[in-house]
């Protein structure tokens, strides 16, 4: 069960910090641009933040199912 805990961290440490840039870095492109670009551009990462998370949840389900290593189905 421990070493599920340290696989289990990895995709959500990962999805923090891809989240994270997402934000700042489309943050920082909103407040340089007006117009319809603005909520364009706050879509976007809103979008790319979600798929991000449903990833990260699929991923914690196949290490808790015990498929930790999808590619050797393949």
């Amino acid at each position: 069960m421990k070493s599920h805990k340290r696989k289990i961290l990895a995709p959500i440490i990962i999805s923090v910090i891809i989240v994270l840039y997402y934000v700042v870095y489309f943050s920082i492109l909103i407040a340089l641009i007006d117009g319809i670009w603005k909520w364009l551009l706050g879509i976007i990462p809103l979008a790319l933040s979600a798929v991000m998370l449903k990833v990260c949840v699929e991923r914690i389900n196949e290490i808790k199912k015990g498929e930790e290593d999808d590619l050797s189905k393949y």
